[in-house]
């Protein structure tokens, strides 16, 4: 069934007018059209009727969206294990599944990798899938553990959106400990992230560079609190970028980041006595039963690297966008 808002099938300028700058007229930005059509295994998210992603209610142990691409027509996130790996791929962490949430220690169960053992996060239900100048989807899921019992849930809200140079997804998750009290372990396998495209990370050498809020580049962002964190580099000849913004309402925000050199790049706002370097650090939370907390990204995927996809920039915007609702 294809959902879609009544916005018309025309693109819709954002601005009525030309601005006049140093003689050279600037064109206004034009709004794409989203559409989004539910599926067997998940959602169908396009831009204009062109791909852009789709939202898999299991892979692995895990809803994921995948595959994802750029504004260019590119994959910007890596295809294995959905697919045999590519040019530039290892075929490594078959649990690092293109765009993701989970964590490595709930309630001493590994959510995280796909070993024996591991949790599972299973989709209940989608609550909306609504498509226009924007699409969304929300979807209730329940964390079970090895043994089939429930440990927790959470409402996850996907909101994509999409202009000329670049795509976004706000990722918003809110985990409520339904069954009874759920501690979110001190852990680095963690929690909310991408494998960005083969030829994208640093140990490619072909140009990937991770920089961050900071200033930190490479590997000296990694384990580092940083307000946003960009990873760029070359897909099929052009440089692109994937930018992950932590909004400020997020929880423990500024949040820590797990962003390796050959592709891994997620927040974690868990895992600080490995960040830090010390077991005199604990990074865990306790959530008492009918506790919450709510994790909120932005992940941007835009042409060029950090400076001229205008990440600065596009974060000062997300974080000025009112969350408290």
């Amino acid at each position: 069934m294809l959902y879609r808002e009544a916005s018309g099938t025309m693109l819709r300028s954002r601005s009525l007018s030309f601005v006049l700058l140093f003689g050279l007229v600037v064109t206004p930005t034009l709004a794409a059209e989203l559409a989004v059509e539910q599926t067997e295994d998940g959602v169908t998210v396009t831009v204009d009727g062109k791909l852009f992603t789709r939202y898999l209610m299991k892979s692995g142990a895990k809803p994921i969206l995948w595959p994802v691409m750029g504004p260019t027509g590119k994959e910007m996130t890596r295809a294995y294990p959905m697919r045999k790996a590519g040019p530039d791929e290892r075929d490594d962490h078959v649990h690092h599944r293109s765009f993701w949430f989970t964590h490595g220690d709930v309630n001493g169960v590994d959510f995280w990798a796909e070993t024996p053992g591991h949790g599972n996060i299973v989709h209940r239900e989608f609550v909306e899938v609504t498509g226009g100048d924007k699409a969304t989807i929300v979807t209730k899921n329940d964390w079970v553990g090895p043994d089939g019992k429930k440990i927790c849930e959470d409402v996850r809200r996907l909101t994509f959106g999409a202009d000329r140079d670049s795509r976004w997804v706000d990722f918003d998750v809110t985990v409520t400990a339904s069954e009874g009290e759920v501690k979110f372990g001190d852990t680095k396998e963690g929690s909310f992230g991408v494998r960005v495209a083969g030829p994208m990370k640093v140990t490619s050498k072909k140009g990937g560079t991770i920089i961050n809020s900071n200033g930190q580049r490479d590997a000296g962002a990694w384990g580092k609190a940083a307000k946003w964190v960009d990873y760029s580099g070359p897909v099929a000849g052009e440089t692109v970028g994937v930018a992950i913004l932590n909004h400020p309402s997020s929880f423990r925000y500024p949040t820590y980041w797990h962003v390796r050199t050959y592709g891994l790049f997620t927040a974690n706002p868990f895992g600080l006595h490995h960040f830090k370097g010390s077991n005199d650090v604990d990074g865990s939370h306790t959530l008492k039963k009918g506790e919450s907390f709510t994790l909120r990204h932005r992940v941007l995927f835009h042409r060029g690297d950090a400076q001229e996809g205008r990440v600065s920039e596009a974060f000062a915007d997300y974080a000025s966008q009112d969350k408290a609702g």
